[in-house]
Protein backbone atom coordinates (compact mmCIF):
# COMPACT_ATOMS: atom_id res chain seq x y z
CA UNK A 1 0.00 0.00 0.00
CA UNK A 2 1.36 3.39 -1.13
CA UNK A 3 2.96 5.61 1.96
CA UNK A 4 1.00 8.70 1.13
CA UNK A 5 -2.19 6.91 1.47
CA UNK A 6 -1.25 5.74 4.70
CA UNK A 7 -0.84 9.37 5.80
CA UNK A 8 -3.69 10.47 4.54
CA UNK A 9 -5.97 7.97 6.82
CA UNK A 10 -4.18 8.54 10.33
CA UNK A 11 -5.69 11.53 10.95
CA UNK A 12 -8.86 9.79 10.84
CA UNK A 13 -8.06 7.25 14.20
CA UNK A 14 -6.80 10.16 16.37
CA UNK A 15 -9.94 11.87 16.43
CA UNK A 16 -10.39 10.67 20.21
CA UNK A 17 -7.43 10.50 22.51
CA UNK A 18 -9.30 8.12 24.83
CA UNK A 19 -9.33 5.22 22.48
CA UNK A 20 -8.13 1.93 23.68
CA UNK A 21 -5.10 -0.06 22.37
CA UNK A 22 -7.95 -2.65 21.11
CA UNK A 23 -9.17 0.27 18.32
CA UNK A 24 -5.78 1.22 16.92
CA UNK A 25 -4.91 -2.98 16.20
CA UNK A 26 -8.04 -3.00 14.62
CA UNK A 27 -7.50 0.28 12.38
CA UNK A 28 -3.68 -1.17 11.86
CA UNK A 29 -5.12 -4.96 10.73
CA UNK A 30 -7.88 -2.75 8.55
CA UNK A 31 -5.00 -0.82 6.47
CA UNK A 32 -3.89 -4.50 5.18
CA UNK A 33 -7.12 -5.37 3.79
CA UNK A 34 -9.05 -4.70 0.23
CA UNK A 35 -10.25 -0.81 -0.81
CA UNK A 36 -13.77 -2.82 0.03
CA UNK A 37 -13.27 -3.73 3.23
CA UNK A 38 -11.44 -1.13 3.65
CA UNK A 39 -14.24 1.39 3.79
CA UNK A 40 -16.60 -0.83 5.53
CA UNK A 41 -13.76 -0.75 8.82
CA UNK A 42 -13.35 3.13 8.58
CA UNK A 43 -17.15 2.80 9.07
CA UNK A 44 -17.19 0.98 12.61
CA UNK A 45 -14.01 2.89 13.22
CA UNK A 46 -16.10 6.37 12.98
CA UNK A 47 -19.17 4.10 14.94
CA UNK A 48 -16.88 3.05 17.73
CA UNK A 49 -15.50 6.99 18.29
CA UNK A 50 -18.90 8.34 18.14
CA UNK A 51 -20.07 6.29 21.04
CA UNK A 52 -17.04 7.07 23.47
CA UNK A 53 -17.69 10.54 22.76
CA UNK A 54 -21.15 10.23 23.67
CA UNK A 55 -20.02 8.05 26.74
CA UNK A 56 -17.69 11.16 27.82
CA UNK A 57 -20.38 13.75 27.82
CA UNK A 58 -22.63 11.64 29.89
CA UNK A 59 -23.33 13.04 33.60
CA UNK A 60 -21.54 11.09 36.14
CA UNK A 61 -23.51 8.58 38.37
CA UNK A 62 -25.53 9.21 41.27
CA UNK A 63 -23.16 8.12 44.38
CA UNK A 64 -21.05 10.98 42.84
CA UNK A 65 -23.87 13.68 43.17
CA UNK A 66 -22.81 16.12 45.76
CA UNK A 67 -26.16 17.61 48.18
CA UNK A 68 -25.80 20.92 48.80
CA UNK A 69 -25.42 22.24 52.33
CA UNK A 70 -28.93 22.70 52.77
CA UNK A 71 -29.84 19.07 52.31
CA UNK A 72 -26.47 17.85 54.38
CA UNK A 73 -28.55 20.21 57.24
CA UNK A 74 -31.71 18.51 56.49
CA UNK A 75 -29.85 14.61 56.67
CA UNK A 76 -28.77 15.58 59.77
CA UNK A 77 -32.17 15.97 61.19
CA UNK A 78 -33.37 12.41 59.57
CA UNK A 79 -29.48 11.02 61.47
CA UNK A 80 -30.98 12.63 64.64
CA UNK A 81 -34.22 10.61 64.65
CA UNK A 82 -34.02 7.62 66.60
CA UNK A 83 -37.56 6.53 64.95
CA UNK A 84 -39.88 7.22 62.81
CA UNK A 85 -43.24 5.23 62.60
CA UNK A 86 -44.76 6.72 59.68
CA UNK A 87 -41.62 6.86 57.25
CA UNK A 88 -42.10 10.60 57.28
CA UNK A 89 -38.51 10.77 56.14
CA UNK A 90 -37.69 7.57 54.63
CA UNK A 91 -37.97 9.76 50.68
CA UNK A 92 -34.93 11.56 52.62
CA UNK A 93 -32.07 10.42 50.50
CA UNK A 94 -28.53 10.96 49.25
CA UNK A 95 -29.16 9.63 45.80
CA UNK A 96 -32.42 13.26 45.21
CA UNK A 97 -29.89 16.01 45.25
CA UNK A 98 -33.05 18.61 45.45
CA UNK A 99 -34.13 18.77 48.94
CA UNK A 100 -36.90 20.46 47.40
CA UNK A 101 -38.74 17.77 46.32
CA UNK A 102 -38.58 15.74 49.63
CA UNK A 103 -41.71 15.59 51.94
CA UNK A 104 -42.33 18.62 54.35
CA UNK A 105 -39.91 20.94 52.48
CA UNK A 106 -41.10 24.09 51.01
CA UNK A 107 -38.47 25.96 48.43
CA UNK A 108 -39.00 29.53 47.28
CA UNK A 109 -36.56 31.39 44.82
CA UNK A 110 -34.36 33.71 47.14
CA UNK A 111 -32.90 36.10 45.17
CA UNK A 112 -29.65 37.46 47.10
CA UNK A 113 -29.11 41.37 45.35
CA UNK A 114 -30.74 42.43 42.31
CA UNK A 115 -28.21 43.04 40.00
CA UNK A 116 -27.49 39.28 39.68
CA UNK A 117 -28.13 38.66 35.89
CA UNK A 118 -29.59 35.18 36.60
CA UNK A 119 -32.13 34.01 38.96
CA UNK A 120 -30.77 32.15 42.30
CA UNK A 121 -31.68 28.32 42.89
CA UNK A 122 -34.45 27.74 45.13
CA UNK A 123 -33.80 27.82 48.85
CA UNK A 124 -35.27 25.73 51.70
CA UNK A 125 -37.98 28.47 53.38
CA UNK A 126 -40.15 26.02 55.48
CA UNK A 127 -39.38 22.75 57.43
CA UNK A 128 -42.76 21.13 58.40
CA UNK A 129 -43.05 17.61 60.11
CA UNK A 130 -45.37 18.09 63.00
CA UNK A 131 -47.53 15.23 64.59
CA UNK A 132 -45.23 12.54 62.99
CA UNK A 133 -44.41 11.14 66.37
CA UNK A 134 -40.56 11.06 65.58
CA UNK A 135 -38.39 10.72 68.41
CA UNK A 136 -34.79 12.33 69.05
CA UNK A 137 -33.34 15.73 68.99
CA UNK A 138 -33.18 18.80 67.19
CA UNK A 139 -29.75 18.85 65.21
CA UNK A 140 -27.71 22.04 65.74
CA UNK A 141 -27.26 21.73 61.48
CA UNK A 142 -30.54 23.38 61.26
CA UNK A 143 -29.30 26.53 62.22
CA UNK A 144 -27.62 26.70 58.96
CA UNK A 145 -30.72 26.87 56.87
CA UNK A 146 -30.36 30.56 56.33
CA UNK A 147 -33.49 31.53 54.28
CA UNK A 148 -35.30 29.19 56.24
CA UNK A 149 -38.32 31.38 57.74
CA UNK A 150 -40.90 28.21 59.37
CA UNK A 151 -39.76 25.37 61.77
CA UNK A 152 -42.97 23.36 62.75
CA UNK A 153 -41.82 20.37 64.51
CA UNK A 154 -44.62 20.17 67.06
CA UNK A 155 -46.65 17.22 67.92
CA UNK A 156 -43.56 14.33 68.14
CA UNK A 157 -41.47 13.04 70.85
CA UNK A 158 -38.45 14.75 70.19
CA UNK A 159 -36.13 15.40 73.33
CA UNK A 160 -33.17 16.96 74.62
CA UNK A 161 -32.45 20.65 74.60
CA UNK A 162 -33.41 23.69 71.92
CA UNK A 163 -30.03 24.56 69.89
CA UNK A 164 -28.98 27.79 70.16
CA UNK A 165 -27.52 27.38 66.45
CA UNK A 166 -30.55 28.13 65.25
CA UNK A 167 -29.93 31.80 65.57
CA UNK A 168 -27.75 31.53 62.47
CA UNK A 169 -31.14 30.71 60.89
CA UNK A 170 -31.97 34.90 60.82
CA UNK A 171 -34.52 34.46 58.37
CA UNK A 172 -36.56 32.38 61.09
CA UNK A 173 -40.10 34.53 62.06
CA UNK A 174 -42.01 31.22 63.42
CA UNK A 175 -40.81 28.48 65.88
CA UNK A 176 -43.41 25.73 66.43
CA UNK A 177 -41.96 23.25 68.95
CA UNK A 178 -45.14 22.91 71.09
CA UNK A 179 -45.85 19.37 72.38
CA UNK A 180 -42.28 17.77 72.15
CA UNK A 181 -40.23 16.12 75.38
CA UNK A 182 -38.11 18.99 75.31
CA UNK A 183 -35.75 19.71 78.37
CA UNK A 184 -33.56 22.37 79.69
CA UNK A 185 -33.95 26.39 79.84
CA UNK A 186 -35.19 28.46 77.10
CA UNK A 187 -32.06 30.02 75.55
CA UNK A 188 -33.64 33.38 74.85
CA UNK A 189 -30.28 35.09 74.36
CA UNK A 190 -29.95 33.33 71.39
CA UNK A 191 -33.36 33.58 70.07
CA UNK A 192 -33.83 37.05 70.39
CA UNK A 193 -31.07 37.39 68.23
CA UNK A 194 -33.40 36.31 65.00
CA UNK A 195 -34.40 40.02 64.09
CA UNK A 196 -37.65 38.80 62.12
CA UNK A 197 -38.86 36.46 64.94
CA UNK A 198 -42.86 36.79 65.98
CA UNK A 199 -44.18 33.20 66.81
CA UNK A 200 -42.17 31.17 69.79
CA UNK A 201 -44.60 28.55 71.03
CA UNK A 202 -42.64 25.73 73.07
CA UNK A 203 -45.55 25.17 75.28
CA UNK A 204 -46.27 21.64 76.84
CA UNK A 205 -42.75 20.42 77.06
CA UNK A 206 -40.36 19.73 79.97
CA UNK A 207 -38.72 23.28 79.72
CA UNK A 208 -37.29 24.26 82.97
CA UNK A 209 -35.56 27.22 84.95
CA UNK A 210 -36.54 30.76 85.37
CA UNK A 211 -38.15 32.95 82.32
CA UNK A 212 -34.78 34.81 80.87
CA UNK A 213 -34.47 38.55 81.31
CA UNK A 214 -33.16 38.07 78.11
CA UNK A 215 -36.68 37.96 76.47
CA UNK A 216 -36.76 41.96 76.26
CA UNK A 217 -34.83 41.55 73.83
CA UNK A 218 -37.49 40.19 71.44
CA UNK A 219 -39.12 43.34 70.27
CA UNK A 220 -40.41 41.89 67.42
CA UNK A 221 -42.42 39.27 69.11
CA UNK A 222 -46.10 38.82 68.81
CA UNK A 223 -46.83 35.76 70.22
CA UNK A 224 -45.00 33.86 73.30
CA UNK A 225 -46.38 31.10 74.57
CA UNK A 226 -44.60 29.31 77.08
CA UNK A 227 -47.34 27.46 79.23
CA UNK A 228 -47.44 23.39 80.09
CA UNK A 229 -43.70 23.81 81.13
CA UNK A 230 -41.47 23.53 84.56
CA UNK A 231 -40.83 27.04 84.63
CA UNK A 232 -40.21 28.21 87.68
CA UNK A 233 -39.21 31.50 90.07
CA UNK A 234 -40.56 34.96 90.09
CA UNK A 235 -41.76 36.67 86.50
CA UNK A 236 -38.87 39.05 85.83
CA UNK A 237 -39.67 42.56 85.78
CA UNK A 238 -38.93 45.00 82.97
CA UNK A 239 -39.10 42.70 79.88
CA UNK A 240 -43.29 43.46 79.54
CA UNK A 241 -42.55 47.29 78.33
CA UNK A 242 -40.26 46.21 75.44
CA UNK A 243 -42.46 44.09 74.05
CA UNK A 244 -44.54 46.41 73.04
CA UNK A 245 -45.77 44.19 69.82
CA UNK A 246 -46.66 41.15 71.68
CA UNK A 247 -50.79 40.11 71.28
CA UNK A 248 -50.48 36.79 72.68
CA UNK A 249 -48.91 35.79 76.38
CA UNK A 250 -49.70 32.24 77.86
CA UNK A 251 -47.59 31.39 81.15
CA UNK A 252 -50.26 29.07 82.53
CA UNK A 253 -49.75 25.27 84.29
CA UNK A 254 -46.06 26.23 85.38
CA UNK A 255 -44.66 26.39 88.96
CA UNK A 256 -44.25 30.28 88.64
CA UNK A 257 -44.71 32.40 92.16
CA UNK A 258 -44.60 35.54 93.65
CA UNK A 259 -46.03 38.25 92.43
CA UNK A 260 -47.71 39.48 89.45
CA UNK A 261 -45.25 42.15 87.34
CA UNK A 262 -47.54 45.36 87.42
CA UNK A 263 -45.59 45.91 84.05
CA UNK A 264 -47.87 43.40 82.41
CA UNK A 265 -49.96 46.28 82.31
CA UNK A 266 -48.03 47.84 79.95
CA UNK A 267 -48.89 45.84 76.66
CA UNK A 268 -51.15 47.89 74.31
CA UNK A 269 -51.11 45.15 71.66
CA UNK A 270 -52.55 42.38 73.88
CA UNK A 271 -55.39 40.55 72.30
CA UNK A 272 -57.14 37.60 73.40
CA UNK A 273 -56.45 35.90 76.94
CA UNK A 274 -53.60 36.89 79.34
CA UNK A 275 -53.14 33.23 80.62
CA UNK A 276 -51.87 33.03 84.21
CA UNK A 277 -53.71 30.78 85.39
CA UNK A 278 -52.41 27.12 87.43
CA UNK A 279 -49.19 28.92 89.36
CA UNK A 280 -48.95 29.84 92.67
CA UNK A 281 -48.65 33.91 92.46
CA UNK A 282 -49.84 35.32 95.41
CA UNK A 283 -50.10 38.70 96.38
CA UNK A 284 -52.65 41.37 95.48
CA UNK A 285 -54.49 42.09 91.99
CA UNK A 286 -52.22 44.83 90.48
CA UNK A 287 -54.70 47.85 89.82
CA UNK A 288 -51.84 48.28 87.08
CA UNK A 289 -53.69 45.47 85.01
CA UNK A 290 -56.39 47.23 84.13
CA UNK A 291 -54.76 49.13 81.58
CA UNK A 292 -55.21 46.56 79.40
CA UNK A 293 -57.05 46.78 76.43
CA UNK A 294 -60.83 46.31 77.44
CA UNK A 295 -61.15 43.30 74.54
CA UNK A 296 -58.46 41.28 76.41
CA UNK A 297 -60.16 38.35 78.79
CA UNK A 298 -57.74 37.80 82.48
CA UNK A 299 -57.43 34.10 83.30
CA UNK A 300 -56.26 34.53 87.01
CA UNK A 301 -57.37 30.89 88.35
CA UNK A 302 -55.75 28.47 90.83
CA UNK A 303 -53.08 30.74 92.05
CA UNK A 304 -52.79 32.09 95.68
CA UNK A 305 -53.87 35.58 94.76
CA UNK A 306 -55.53 37.37 97.76
CA UNK A 307 -57.28 41.08 98.72
CA UNK A 308 -59.56 43.00 97.01
CA UNK A 309 -60.11 42.85 93.17
CA UNK A 310 -59.31 46.22 91.84
CA UNK A 311 -62.42 48.03 89.94
CA UNK A 312 -59.73 50.29 87.50
CA UNK A 313 -60.06 49.72 83.77
CA UNK A 314 -60.20 47.05 82.04
CA UNK A 315 -60.55 45.01 85.49
CA UNK A 316 -64.20 46.12 86.10
CA UNK A 317 -65.52 44.12 83.36
CA UNK A 318 -63.55 40.97 83.75
CA UNK A 319 -65.74 37.95 84.94
CA UNK A 320 -66.09 35.79 88.08
CA UNK A 321 -64.26 32.72 86.10
CA UNK A 322 -61.09 35.20 85.67
CA UNK A 323 -60.62 34.85 89.31
CA UNK A 324 -61.94 31.18 90.83
CA UNK A 325 -59.75 29.07 93.12
CA UNK A 326 -57.77 31.93 95.28
CA UNK A 327 -59.19 31.58 98.94
CA UNK A 328 -57.83 34.82 99.26
CA UNK A 329 -59.46 37.49 96.79
CA UNK A 330 -62.30 39.16 97.67
CA UNK A 331 -65.16 41.66 96.24
CA UNK A 332 -66.90 42.07 92.56
CA UNK A 333 -67.55 40.18 91.01
CA UNK A 334 -66.67 37.25 92.92
CA UNK A 335 -69.87 38.05 95.24
CA UNK A 336 -67.27 37.09 98.52
CA UNK A 337 -67.28 40.54 100.74
CA UNK A 338 -64.49 42.01 101.72
CA UNK A 339 -64.14 42.79 105.57
CA UNK A 340 -61.82 45.45 106.95
CA UNK A 341 -59.31 44.19 109.93
CA UNK A 342 -60.95 45.66 113.01
CA UNK A 343 -58.45 47.77 115.09
CA UNK A 344 -57.19 46.33 118.12
CA UNK A 345 -59.43 47.15 120.59
CA UNK A 346 -57.58 46.13 124.22
CA UNK A 347 -53.75 48.41 125.22
CA UNK A 348 -50.87 45.77 126.48
CA UNK A 349 -51.28 44.98 129.74
CA UNK A 350 -49.07 47.79 131.88
CA UNK A 351 -45.33 46.38 133.57
CA UNK A 352 -46.11 44.25 136.79
CA UNK A 353 -43.55 46.10 138.24
CA UNK A 354 -45.42 49.39 138.38
CA UNK A 355 -48.10 48.22 140.32
CA UNK A 356 -47.77 44.60 141.54
CA UNK A 357 -51.07 44.93 144.29
CA UNK A 358 -53.57 46.33 141.09
CA UNK A 359 -52.12 43.35 138.87
CA UNK A 360 -51.95 40.46 141.74
CA UNK A 361 -56.19 42.03 142.36
CA UNK A 362 -57.44 41.55 138.81
CA UNK A 363 -55.76 37.94 138.62
CA UNK A 364 -57.91 37.36 141.32
CA UNK A 365 -61.13 38.85 140.15
CA UNK A 366 -60.12 36.96 136.53
CA UNK A 367 -60.07 33.55 138.33
CA UNK A 368 -63.47 34.00 140.66
CA UNK A 369 -66.74 31.79 139.41
CA UNK A 370 -69.40 33.39 137.35
CA UNK A 371 -72.38 34.64 139.69
CA UNK A 372 -75.65 32.03 139.31
CA UNK A 373 -77.86 35.35 138.87
CA UNK A 374 -75.56 36.64 135.98
CA UNK A 375 -76.23 33.18 133.93
CA UNK A 376 -79.84 33.50 134.98
CA UNK A 377 -79.97 36.82 133.55
CA UNK A 378 -78.19 35.70 130.09
CA UNK A 379 -80.90 33.55 130.10
CA UNK A 380 -83.97 35.09 130.18
CA UNK A 381 -82.33 37.86 127.79
CA UNK A 382 -82.10 34.95 125.69
CA UNK A 383 -85.41 33.68 125.95
CA UNK A 384 -86.83 36.95 125.39
CA UNK A 385 -84.78 37.42 122.73
CA UNK A 386 -85.74 34.63 120.71
CA UNK A 387 -89.66 34.85 121.95
CA UNK A 388 -89.84 38.64 120.51
CA UNK A 389 -88.17 37.07 116.70
CA UNK A 390 -90.93 34.49 116.54
CA UNK A 391 -93.42 37.01 117.27
CA UNK A 392 -92.08 39.48 114.23
CA UNK A 393 -91.90 36.17 112.11
CA UNK A 394 -95.49 35.50 112.89
CA UNK A 395 -97.08 38.89 112.60
CA UNK A 396 -95.02 39.34 109.41
CA UNK A 397 -96.44 36.24 108.06
CA UNK A 398 -99.64 37.49 108.49
CA UNK A 399 -99.07 40.69 107.69
CA UNK A 400 -98.13 39.11 104.21
CA UNK A 401 -101.08 36.51 104.01
CA UNK A 402 -103.56 39.70 104.25
CA UNK A 403 -102.00 41.73 101.92
CA UNK A 404 -101.82 38.88 99.27
CA UNK A 405 -105.88 37.89 100.01
CA UNK A 406 -106.57 41.17 99.30
CA UNK A 407 -104.77 41.64 96.14
CA UNK A 408 -106.23 38.60 94.61
CA UNK A 409 -109.77 40.34 95.42
CA UNK A 410 -108.97 43.08 93.85
CA UNK A 411 -107.43 41.46 90.73
CA UNK A 412 -110.67 39.65 90.64
CA UNK A 413 -112.65 43.10 90.79
CA UNK A 414 -110.75 44.60 88.27
CA UNK A 415 -111.05 41.64 85.80
CA UNK A 416 -115.09 42.34 85.49
CA UNK A 417 -114.64 46.06 85.68
CA UNK A 418 -114.40 46.29 81.91
CA UNK A 419 -114.76 50.55 82.20
CA UNK A 420 -111.55 51.06 83.56
CA UNK A 421 -112.04 53.51 86.67
CA UNK A 422 -108.67 54.30 87.95
CA UNK A 423 -110.05 55.27 91.33
CA UNK A 424 -110.16 51.46 91.97
CA UNK A 425 -106.18 51.35 91.59
CA UNK A 426 -103.71 51.77 94.46
CA UNK A 427 -100.12 52.22 94.69
CA UNK A 428 -97.38 54.74 95.97
CA UNK A 429 -99.20 57.84 94.12
CA UNK A 430 -101.43 58.60 91.87
CA UNK A 431 -98.66 58.26 89.08
CA UNK A 432 -98.53 54.54 89.60
CA UNK A 433 -102.52 55.35 88.17
CA UNK A 434 -102.24 58.20 86.39
CA UNK A 435 -103.71 58.94 82.50
CA UNK A 436 -103.05 61.96 80.27
CA UNK A 437 -105.77 64.32 81.19
CA UNK A 438 -108.72 65.02 78.94
CA UNK A 439 -107.83 60.97 77.39
CA UNK A 440 -111.21 59.67 76.74
CA UNK A 441 -111.97 55.90 77.06
CA UNK A 442 -111.43 55.69 73.43
CA UNK A 443 -108.02 56.75 73.53
CA UNK A 444 -107.05 54.18 76.50
CA UNK A 445 -108.77 51.67 74.43
CA UNK A 446 -106.34 52.30 71.12
CA UNK A 447 -103.56 52.11 73.66
CA UNK A 448 -104.37 48.83 75.21
CA UNK A 449 -105.11 47.49 72.08
CA UNK A 450 -101.76 48.74 70.53
CA UNK A 451 -99.90 46.84 73.82
CA UNK A 452 -98.86 49.91 75.38
CA UNK A 453 -101.47 50.99 77.73
CA UNK A 454 -101.26 49.67 81.40
CA UNK A 455 -102.92 46.79 81.89
CA UNK A 456 -105.88 46.43 84.22
CA UNK A 457 -104.18 43.73 85.77
CA UNK A 458 -102.00 45.08 88.75
CA UNK A 459 -100.87 43.65 92.03
CA UNK A 460 -99.43 45.39 95.34
CA UNK A 461 -100.06 48.73 96.88
CA UNK A 462 -102.26 50.20 99.91
CA UNK A 463 -104.46 53.09 99.58
CA UNK A 464 -101.77 54.76 102.32
CA UNK A 465 -99.03 54.70 99.18
CA UNK A 466 -96.17 53.39 101.68
CA UNK A 467 -95.78 50.12 99.25
CA UNK A 468 -95.22 50.21 95.35
CA UNK A 469 -97.16 48.51 92.98
CA UNK A 470 -96.45 46.31 89.63
CA UNK A 471 -97.85 47.83 86.53
CA UNK A 472 -98.14 45.03 83.97
CA UNK A 473 -97.87 47.01 80.73
CA UNK A 474 -98.24 44.11 78.19
CA UNK A 475 -102.44 42.26 79.24
CA UNK A 476 -100.77 39.05 78.41
CA UNK A 477 -98.56 39.18 81.78
CA UNK A 478 -100.54 38.38 84.42
CA UNK A 479 -97.99 37.32 87.59
CA UNK A 480 -97.98 39.39 90.85
CA UNK A 481 -95.66 40.88 92.82
CA UNK A 482 -95.36 37.82 95.30
CA UNK A 483 -94.78 35.42 92.82
CA UNK A 484 -92.19 37.71 91.07
CA UNK A 485 -90.41 38.10 94.49
CA UNK A 486 -90.43 34.23 95.42
CA UNK A 487 -89.02 33.15 92.19
CA UNK A 488 -85.64 31.98 92.24
CA UNK A 489 -83.69 34.69 90.08
CA UNK A 490 -79.90 34.39 88.86
CA UNK A 491 -77.59 37.70 87.92
CA UNK A 492 -77.06 38.24 84.64
CA UNK A 493 -74.55 41.00 84.88
CA UNK A 494 -73.88 44.48 86.93
CA UNK A 495 -73.41 47.51 84.61
CA UNK A 496 -73.97 51.40 85.56
CA UNK A 497 -77.87 51.32 84.86
CA UNK A 498 -78.47 48.17 87.66
CA UNK A 499 -78.20 44.68 87.84
CA UNK A 500 -80.49 42.30 85.47
CA UNK A 501 -81.78 38.97 86.65
CA UNK A 502 -83.20 36.14 85.11
CA UNK A 503 -86.37 35.15 86.87
CA UNK A 504 -88.55 32.23 86.02
CA UNK A 505 -92.36 32.93 86.43
CA UNK A 506 -95.42 31.14 85.78
CA UNK A 507 -94.67 27.58 87.30
CA UNK A 508 -91.23 27.84 86.01
CA UNK A 509 -92.32 27.84 82.19
CA UNK A 510 -91.64 31.34 81.46
CA UNK A 511 -88.42 33.25 82.36
CA UNK A 512 -88.15 37.00 82.35
CA UNK A 513 -85.09 39.91 83.01
CA UNK A 514 -86.13 41.74 85.75
CA UNK A 515 -83.83 44.78 86.00
CA UNK A 516 -83.10 46.55 89.61
CA UNK A 517 -83.02 50.59 88.83
CA UNK A 518 -82.42 52.22 92.58
CA UNK A 519 -84.86 53.73 94.77
CA UNK A 520 -87.73 55.39 93.34
CA UNK A 521 -87.25 59.09 95.26
CA UNK A 522 -88.21 62.18 93.75
CA UNK A 523 -92.13 63.19 94.14
CA UNK A 524 -94.87 62.10 92.16
CA UNK A 525 -93.81 64.19 89.34
CA UNK A 526 -91.02 62.13 88.91
CA UNK A 527 -93.30 58.85 89.73
CA UNK A 528 -95.10 60.37 86.42
CA UNK A 529 -92.72 60.76 84.20
CA UNK A 530 -91.26 57.25 84.71
CA UNK A 531 -94.64 55.42 84.38
CA UNK A 532 -95.25 57.79 80.72
CA UNK A 533 -91.68 56.57 79.85
CA UNK A 534 -92.56 52.98 80.26
CA UNK A 535 -95.82 53.11 78.32
CA UNK A 536 -94.28 54.67 75.46
CA UNK A 537 -91.49 51.92 75.39
CA UNK A 538 -93.98 49.42 75.96
CA UNK A 539 -96.06 50.13 72.93
CA UNK A 540 -92.53 49.66 70.72
CA UNK A 541 -92.79 47.09 68.67
CA UNK A 542 -89.35 45.85 67.17
CA UNK A 543 -87.19 43.07 66.38
CA UNK A 544 -84.38 44.57 68.14
CA UNK A 545 -86.08 45.96 71.25
CA UNK A 546 -86.89 43.99 73.85
CA UNK A 547 -90.63 44.03 74.79
CA UNK A 548 -91.52 45.48 77.70
CA UNK A 549 -93.69 43.57 79.86
CA UNK A 550 -94.14 45.11 83.81
CA UNK A 551 -92.47 48.16 85.90
CA UNK A 552 -92.42 48.50 89.29
CA UNK A 553 -92.31 52.03 91.49
CA UNK A 554 -91.90 52.56 94.84
CA UNK A 555 -90.02 54.91 97.90
CA UNK A 556 -86.83 52.63 97.83
CA UNK A 557 -87.11 50.29 94.28
CA UNK A 558 -87.32 50.61 90.60
CA UNK A 559 -88.22 47.50 88.69
CA UNK A 560 -88.14 47.47 84.79
CA UNK A 561 -89.86 43.76 83.71
CA UNK A 562 -88.68 42.64 80.23
CA UNK A 563 -88.87 39.60 78.04
CA UNK A 564 -85.74 37.64 78.73
CA UNK A 565 -83.36 37.06 75.74
CA UNK A 566 -81.21 34.05 75.36
CA UNK A 567 -77.64 33.38 73.89
CA UNK A 568 -75.55 35.72 76.80
CA UNK A 569 -74.74 39.14 76.83
CA UNK A 570 -72.91 41.95 75.16
CA UNK A 571 -70.27 42.06 77.18
CA UNK A 572 -69.75 38.01 76.50
CA UNK A 573 -69.89 38.61 72.99
CA UNK A 574 -67.14 40.61 72.72
CA UNK A 575 -64.71 38.64 74.85
CA UNK A 576 -65.99 36.15 73.04
CA UNK A 577 -66.92 33.98 75.97
CA UNK A 578 -69.40 31.03 76.21
CA UNK A 579 -72.64 31.73 77.97
CA UNK A 580 -71.34 28.33 80.03
CA UNK A 581 -68.51 30.52 81.88
CA UNK A 582 -71.13 32.40 83.10
CA UNK A 583 -71.57 31.39 87.24
CA UNK A 584 -74.76 31.16 88.48
CA UNK A 585 -76.23 30.73 91.56
CA UNK A 586 -79.77 30.93 93.02
CA UNK A 587 -80.60 33.30 95.58
CA UNK A 588 -83.73 35.89 95.89
CA UNK A 589 -82.16 39.13 95.57
CA UNK A 590 -86.04 40.97 94.81
CA UNK A 591 -87.07 39.73 98.52
CA UNK A 592 -85.73 43.45 99.66
CA UNK A 593 -88.34 44.89 97.60
CA UNK A 594 -91.38 43.63 99.78
CA UNK A 595 -89.02 44.26 103.25
CA UNK A 596 -88.82 47.72 102.53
Amino acid sequence: MPPTRQNQRRPLFSLNDHTTSNASNFGALSREKAPGQQAECRCSTMAVTLFLLLVLALPPAPSAVALTAEGLALLAFKEAATEDPYQALSRWSESDADPCHWPGITCANVSSSSSSPSPSPPRVVALAMAGKNISGYIPSELGSLLFLRRLSLHGNRLAGAIPSSLSNASSLHSIYLYGNRLTGGLPAAALCDLPRLQILDVSRNALSGQIPLDLRNCRSLQRLVLAGNAFSGEVPAGVWPEMAGLQQLDLSSNNLNGSIPPDLGELPRLAGTLNLSHNRFSGPVPPELGRLPATVALDLRFNNLSGAIPQTGSLASQGPTAFLNNPGLCGYPLQVPCRAVPPPTTSPAPPATTAPFASTGVASHDHQPIKTSLIALISVADAAGVALVGIILVYVYWKVKDRNDGRRRRAAGKDTDDDGDSSTKSGLCSCMLWRRSGSSDESSTDDEEAGGGDSKYNSGGTAGGEEGELVAIDRGFRVELDDLLRSSAYVLGKGGKGIVYKVVVANGTTPVAVRRLGGGGGGADRCKEFAAEARAVGRIRHPNVVRLRAYYWSADEKLVVTDFVGNGNLAAALRALQCANVITFEFNPLTSVSSK
